[in-house]
């Protein structure tokens, strides 16, 4: 292989472009339809390694240890690179790029956890990291126009294109760039989209790599599963499986067997979401507690916004009484408070348990616009609130339990975030559903949305049939609740298209 990053023919790929590879860097989440399966988009890529002794060539077998069960697949792009590269910009990092092809980034889920990220034994093993079966000149190509494909005996399980990307492959070179010299013949992993699941020995698995408007495609890079014969040893980890990593490796909890609870933003579609805003937080009180939750309000907090009703699923903070020792390794900087405002979103309301401690703010007016500005529906927190004024300026809801001018380290240490919180006398679990307002903040969870969704509705309907009538002078006794000739009456109101009286 050429060291020019200029080079224009098509090579074959050999075992002198395995010795080359002076190492194997891989992307976690690069695909748009990959971070979507995964629940989370990173604003910036990571990497992990991969041992360049797990390169293999087209037609070569890959082993599924003895005692394993989750070998997976994941058909990616590889680069090549041409010419060493450090400290190059996003401009300049395409031109480093020697060649592209197909690549397999196999690895085994049941090693996962031994090596706590670094994916050494689940992703290293021989023949995990197939390339193939033709280098294609990058020069040639257009990045933002490859697409890749994988098929599991012969059946397609991946289509995609390099418009899916999250981080350009220029923007990859240039990022790992900043912290070491890219050799020519390294090679760089990109990620894989969504469709990489689970294979077994017997199962033939292709990759390949197309740019079509230039015509020019890897060819297939085929790999064959085999059983291993020898099981992990004693005196090393032994294969390890837990639920996340069945679903990691399948892609899914369904493909993987597994039913998991309805999360909150499952839960919360438009119909429900536009059903549990049309009613009285007290209606919904009242389903609530008709199933057994009366320990579902978040109380005795303030609201910004008056009766400006919202809704959105939960994010947790946690806050832990200040000890300064703590407060030092835990509280400046970058911190947990700071991490989970940065991450919120469209949908989510930020809930934060103080204790009900009023002796300091929690947020002021500068994190509170931050969380505005990331799209969130509003701010909890059983704790006080600096800045109050122009917080409550602010268009985001904010409920508070009062205004205290201190900063947050003089009763508060920013702990945890996404774990179960006690908040206003309730505890909040990340992706419960909170509807709020200046009448009370309820915790709905995920699974009883919809049913209450439903009933609160009729509920509301049939309040608003009593109302009307005790305002037009009806008496109580037989209306409220209904005996059989008034539901008479409401059935026929509702079946009338419930016309005004």
């Amino acid at each position: 292989m050429s060291s020019d990053a200029t080079a224009t023919e098509l090579v074959e790929v050999d075992q002198s472009i395995f010795d080359r590879a002076g190492k194997v860097l891989a992307v976690h989440l690069s695909y748009s339809s990959r971070a979507a399966q995964r629940g989370r988009t990173p604003a910036f890529p990571s990497y992990f390694m991969k041992a360049p002794s797990s390169l293999a060539s087209t037609g070569s077998t890959v082993e599924r240890p003895a005692g394993t069960e989750l070998l997976a697949f994941e058909g990616e792009i590889a680069l090549v690179i041409g010419t060493d590269a450090r400290r190059v910009t996003v401009e300049q990092a395409w031109g480093h790029v020697g060649y592209v092809t197909a690549s397999n980034d196999l690895g085994v889920y049941d090693m996962k956890y031994a090596d706590k990220g670094s994916n050494i034994r689940s992703k290293s093993g021989d023949g995990y990291t197939p390339m193939g079966p033709v280098l294609l000149p990058a020069a040639s190509l257009n990045p933002d126009a490859l697409r890749i494909r994988t098929w599991v005996n012969g059946e397609i399980a991946q289509d995609a294109t390099t418009q899916e990307l999250i981080f350009s492959f220029a923007q990859i070179v240039a990022d790992l760039s900043q912290q070491m010299t890219l050799k020519a013949g390294d090679v760089i992993l990109t990620g894989t989209p969504a469709g990489s699941s689970v294979i077994v020995p017997g199962d033939v698995v292709e990759v390949q790599v197309d740019d079509e408007a230039a015509g020019l495609s890897t060819g297939r890079l085929a790999t064959t599963v085999v059983e291993g014969t020898e099981t992990f040893a004693a005196f090393g980890n032994q294969p390890k499986i837990t639920d996340a990593d069945r679903i990691d490796a399948f892609g899914t909890a369904a493909d993987a067997g597994i039913e998991t609870p309805i999360t909150g933003k499952a839960a919360l579609t438009d119909e429900v979401k536009a059903k549990l805003m049309s009613v009285a937080t007290a209606t919904i009180s009242g389903a609530l507690r008709k199933r057994g939750l009366n320990n579902v309000s978040v109380d005795g907090l303030q609201a910004t916004k008056g009766m400006t009703k919202v809704i959105g699923t939960a994010r947790t903070l946690r806050y832990v009484p200040n000890r300064e020792d703590l407060f030092k390794t835990h509280g400046g900087g970058y911190n947990a408070q700071k991490r989970v405002i940065d991450d919120i979103g469209p949908g989510e309301i930020l809930v934060m348990e103080a204790r009900g401690e009023k002796g300091s703010g929690t947020l002021g007016d500068i994190l509170a616009m931050r969380t505005q500005v990331r799209g969130a529906e509003a701010i909890i927190t059983d704790g006080g609130v600096r800045d109050l004024d122009a917080v409550a300026a602010l268009d985001i809801p904010t409920f508070h339990n009062g205004a205290h001018p201190a900063v947050l380290g003089r009763k508060h240490v920013p702990w945890d975030t996404d774990v179960a919180v006690g908040c206003g006398g309730t505890t909040i679990v990340p992706g419960d559903i909170v509807i709020a307002d200046a009448d009370g903040i309820l915790v709905i969870p995920p699974h009883l949305a919809a049913e209450i969704a439903e009933e609160v509705v009729e509920s509301e309907r049939q309040d608003t049939f009593v109302f009307k009538h005790v305002s037009n002078g009806a008496e109580i006794k037989g209306l409220f609740p209904m005996n059989a000739d008034w539901k008479a009456k409401y059935n026929q109101w509702v079946a009338d298209g419930e016309p005004e009286f």
